[in-house]
């Protein structure tokens, strides 16, 4: 599983204008709420909103990663947000955030949702993958910024 396999254009927001971390991540959870391997929406949001009160998902580098092992899904399900500004997720780094990055798997999916998440986060951690997703100015763009970019990484 690649990122840009996981990510449609549908799951894809660009320059949103939201102020506040609990609208980043309801604004997620309503991109992906037609995608096909969402089975319970309802499951989906609790189980994030549960993982976020858990720990923060603000992961540094104005990058925000909320996730969840869930239920509620059949299949890997992501979505990404830019942000026109950035806000406070509570980041490990106490930097804001403008950068986010939707994750669901399986509860079954351990080792891929983990696989996943290291991925996210070695790819968006890049200073030069960071500023292009900063700049796209279509999800298409961003598809293939992630199509560049992992054509050299194993497949997990």
């Amino acid at each position: 599983m690649k990122i840009e396999g996981l990510l449609s254009e549908k799951c894809i927001a660009l320059n949103l204008d939201l102020a506040l971390k609990s609208e980043v991540i309801e604004n997620m959870l309503s991109i992906v709420a037609a995608h096909p391997g969402v089975l319970d929406i309802g499951m989906l949001r609790e189980d994030v909103f549960r993982r976020e009160r858990e720990m923060s998902t603000g992961i540094g580098k104005g990058l925000a990663l909320p996730h969840a092992k869930s239920g509620g899904v059949s299949q890997p399900v992501m979505a990404l947000a830019t942000l026109r500004n950035a806000i406070n997720f509570n980041s490990i780094d106490e930097e804001p955030v403008t950068i986010v990055f939707l994750l669901a798997t399986p509860e079954e999916m351990l080792s891929e949702h983990l696989k996943l998440l290291g991925r996210i986060t070695r790819l968006a951690g890049r200073d030069d993958v960071r500023q292009k997703l900063l700049l796209a100015t279509s999800a298409s763009e961003v598809i293939e910024l992630f199509r560049k970019e992992e054509k050299d990484f194993p497949q997990i």
